[in-house]
């Protein structure tokens, strides 16, 4: 069965029965987190808090980094995911941001190697609008042997291969930030020098969703939108590799883009080398 990157709230209910899937809802403390789950989730919806439980780690002074193998690996068992499972990621569904943190956790489990993986395009946000059927309380954990992961190198930038990409214009640098911290105007606290990395184009990752939700653009709306970003490959990246999780996810997943990378240290790791050149060029 081809699996669908992105799924219905339609296509979800109609498959909740089955033994193979594992729902996995990521609402994290800004969106009520633990307490929102047990308030009311998905039915058989297992909770993984992504600003908490260890997808995404600090190293060096950056923050946003991908965890170590066995890091991953334990994450994965304590939830219960086994490599059979068809994964459906659900985030708040309130804005932008939430979808992004799909998107990371998404690229998480491809980069561990595991393949049935798909996000509901909304999130609990349209689950709960549509009136489709909920659960409260809190579901006994999973839990489980340490997942086999399978590091994926395909689908993650590091900082040497960011490097090559400037020096020989190898790649497309994809920023994904909004104009004024691209331009250098503003800056997150998260980075240490303003600007963007040299010679990179800018796609705010909001203008993928449709005004005023966190969910994607139809796909004729995304093939306009991304149709100026230069064909494969491409680096995208943000300030913590959690905003650029939204273009890597369009271009590569929906538009089936070839060679797109995730550059998850982004600017909180690029600006922690004093050496590494940043434009701020505002152009």
């Amino acid at each position: 069965m081809s699996i669908s990157p992105l799924v219905s709230t339609e296509w979800l209910e109609a498959h909740l029965a089955d033994p193979s899937l594992l729902v996995l809802d990521i609402r994290s403390g800004e969106n009520g987190g633990r307490a929102a789950f047990e308030s009311g989730h998905i039915p058989r919806a297992v909770h993984s808090d992504y600003a908490t439980d260890g997808w995404r780690i600090a190293k060096g002074g950056a923050g946003g980094l991908l965890p170590e193998a066995t890091q991953v690996s334990a994450l994965l068992g304590r939830i219960g995911v086994k490599p059979d499972h068809h994964v459906i990621i659900v985030s708040a569904g309130e804005a932008p941001s939430d979808f992004s943190a799909s998107a990371r956790v998404y690229w998480t489990l491809k980069v561990a190697g595991h393949e049935q993986v798909s996000i509901l395009d909304g999130g609990y946000k349209a689950w709960r609008d549509a009136g489709k059927p909920e659960e409260a309380g809190s579901p006994a954990p999973a839990g489980g042997d340490p997942y086999p992961v399978r590091l994926t190198g395909s689908l993650r930038a590091e900082a040497d291969v960011v490097e090559r990409a400037i020096a020989k214009l190898g790649a497309t640098l994809l920023d994904g930030r909004s104009q004024a911290q691209f331009e250098g105007r503003e800056k997150s606290p998260q980075v240490a020098r303003a600007g963007h990395l040299p010679g990179a184009v800018h796609l705010d990752h909001s203008r993928a969703f449709q005004p005023g939700t966190g969910r994607l653009l139809p796909l004729a709306e995304l093939e306009q939108l991304f149709e100026r970003i230069p064909s494969a490959p491409v680096i995208s990246y943000c300030n913590t590799g959690h905003l650029a999780s939204t273009n890597w996810f369009v271009l590569s997943e929906v538009l089936k883009r070839p060679d797109v990378r995730l550059y998850d240290g982004s600017m909180s790791e690029w600006t922690q080398e004093p050496t590494r050149p940043v434009a701020t060029d505002q152009s």
